[in-house]
């Protein structure tokens, strides 16, 4: 048995840390962080974070940030676990390391430092925390051991479809616009992505069908009342890549937290409508058509296709939304809601839907386009689609935490060896896996 320690991280002024391992195999802990250094860290390290909604703040990231360069990161690696990584755990994660055991090491992190990559931090020079560990995220107990969740069970359903949902065009935005097109045009057969979708079709596991893989990219019809239908044909998982509208931490809402599919305005939700469209919130995917009006709930189950026949019933979100075992929400921010000190946002909502298993963004995602713009690579380079193509594959594996760390490693070493900036943090750290096991 992989030994594994769960860290728990809490916020109250200063930053407390325990740790405890499962078999009792090495000694449980506490620690303690100084909350100026807490601020001081994670000011040093979210400045080197991409900020596309401040001038300059994609380019900076991508050229001059902490997260550009090997050897600034690396400095930086080390400042954070010279912060953040108790010396005593440090101690237990080497022993077994020099013994050959890499151990599973699961997280909690708190609001403050739920952006915090413990994947990357460097206790030595030579040695980041995913060379010696596997980390995945700890999910919410509170939300894993709630009396209504289902929980699906991979072993059960792997067999069935992969509901993808490709870079929807969102009604009212241009490909150019704010919710325009994250992947750019796919009209190559060679693209990344393009090879991913021909593979699923081929096994005829793919949600959409197409005839073509192009087809199944930028698409219309993806609205929440098909994502309901897809869902309740049966999924084994749900892929997304799009955009997500993270709730700000300040504001306390993380069930404000939206996805954008193809939904028009016109369509009922929770969410309030941008220009031709409204966004399927956290809050949806949660209380369903509980907080919504009688007529809007008419509408919406009628739009659902489940055989309810229109009438004004409130269903909760689950009901509506059956989510699968696994989800990939590859977006911006997706999973934001561990910022807040009530985790009510999407990957919560995708747990509390039935998911096992969730791997969502950390912080604002530089598109393929972005690399190209600002850092030069050719477009023959693809980290964003590469990226995604190795999440669906990890989802498709016995052990998705496992196999996306092993997907890691091999980026670190690159950068490592290179310093090339398709290799950079600035993606392959920046998705976070929530697992309930």
């Amino acid at each position: 048995m992989t030994p594994t320690v769960l860290v728990r991280m809490a916020d109250a002024g200063d930053l407390y840390l325990t740790w405890r391992w499962i078999d009792d195999s090495a000694p449980a802990g506490v620690g303690v962080v100084p909350e100026d250094q807490v601020e001081a860290a994670m000011g040093r390290f979210t400045a080197a974070l991409p900020a596309p909604g401040t001038a300059g703040g994609l380019e900076n990231a991508l050229t001059t940030g902490a997260l550009a360069t090997a050897e600034a990161e690396s400095a930086l690696a080390q400042y954070l676990s010279s912060v953040f990584l108790p010396y005593n755990l440090a101690v237990s994660l080497h022993e077994l390391y020099v013994r050959g055991i890499r151990p599973h090491v699961r997280i909690q992190p708190s609001p403050r430092t739920a952006q915090l990559p413990w994947e990357l931090i460097a206790p030595d020079s030579d040695v980041r925390l995913l060379d010696i560990a596997d980390v995945s995220v700890l999910a919410p107990p509170g939300i894993v051991h709630a009396p209504a969740r289902i929980a699906r069970s991979w072993t059960e359903t792997r067999d069935l479809p992969v509901v993808a949902v490709l870079d929807p065009r969102v009604p009212g935005f241009r490909a150019d616009s704010a919710l325009g097109s994250v992947l750019g045009r796919m009209d190559s057969a060679a693209a990344p992505l393009a090879t991913l979708v021909a593979g699923h079709a081929a096994a005829g596991r793919l949600t959409p069908p197409v005839a073509e893989p192009v087809e199944a990219f930028r698409r219309t019809d993806l609205d929440r009342a098909w994502l309901s239908r897809a869902l309740h044909a049966g999924a084994a998982r749900l892929l997304y890549v799009g955009h997500v509208t993270a709730a700000a931490p300040e504001s306390g809402r993380s069930e404000s937290a939206t996805l954008h599919l193809s939904c028009t305005a016109a369509s009922p939700g929770c969410a309030p409508a941008y220009r031709d469209h409204r966004p399927l919130s956290a809050r949806d995917l949660l209380l369903g058509t509980h907080a919504l009006t009688a007529g809007s709930r008419a509408n919406d189950l009628g739009a659902a296709g489940d055989g309810v026949g229109g009438e004004a019933v409130p269903r909760t979100g689950p009901e509506i939304w059956p989510i699968p075992s696994r989800v990939a929400l590859i977006a911006c921010e997706s999973g934001g809601d561990l910022r807040f000190a009530e985790p009510l946002g999407l990957v919560a909502a995708m747990l509390t839907g039935g998911a096992e298993l969730v791997t969502a963004g950390r912080w604002p995602l530089p598109t393929d386009l972005a690399f190209r713009r600002f850092s030069g690579l050719p477009d023959t380079v693809h980290p964003f689609q590469e990226a995604v193509c190795a999440i669906d594959a990890a989802h498709e594996t016995a052990d998705p935490v496992v196999a996306l760390n092993a997907w890691q490693r091999t980026h670190l070493a690159a950068w490592r060896a290179t310093g090339a900036i398709e290799h950079s943090p600035l993606i392959w750290a920046a998705f976070a896996t929530v697992d309930t096991h």
